[in-house]
């Protein structure tokens, strides 16, 4: 079997029991909800990527950043012969209300994000079948999923938008 290497950063923001999610729309995440965050364009190091990712994907701006950790998952998609080995650094992060906008950024609206829109989730209504591994993982850290140490998820069913008939 192969396996593809994906590296990855994503804020953790934590308020009031409610984790920031995003409601990804393409990818073995979509129709999930996942972590702000995505791959490192080149000469970023990673604080600028999670800035510019966080931004992009939900229109916060970052005031601070701290306690920088490391995960990965083996995710093998229902039927395909390959898997990729997501290794993601995760920061906590606090927003700027202040200074962050009031819409979502161009990459969002015209479809080059990955992002639909960003959703504050309450912790308990995380679930195993409506989650990305990433946000399976913080609700790991808070003792709310028993896995924390989770590495592979084989067979992993991609949930395809519903069609709006007519």
């Amino acid at each position: 079997m192969e396996i593809k290497n994906h590296f990855g950063v994503y804020g953790v923001c934590l308020q009031e029991g409610k984790l920031l999610c995003i409601e990804k729309t393409r990818g073995p995440y979509q129709q999930r909800f996942d972590l702000p965050g995505g791959s490192q364009e080149v000469g970023e190091g990673l604080t600028e990527t999670l800035k510019r990712e966080v931004l992009e994907e939900t229109g916060y701006t970052l005031s601070h950043y701290s306690n920088p950790r490391m995960y990965d998952v083996l995710v093998q998609e229902e039927g395909k012969d390959f898997a990729v080995h997501h290794i993601m650094a995760f920061y906590d992060i606090v927003l700027d209300f202040e200074r962050s906008q009031k819409s979502l950024p161009q990459e969002v609206l015209d479809g080059s994000n990955d992002s639909a829109k960003a959703v504050w989730l309450n912790v308990e209504e995380i679930t195993a079948d409506n989650a990305s591994p990433l946000v399976l993982k913080v609700k790991a850290e808070l003792g709310g999923f028993p896995e924390l140490d989770m590495t592979g998820y084989r067979n992993w069913k991609v949930k395809h938008a519903k069609s709006t008939g007519s």
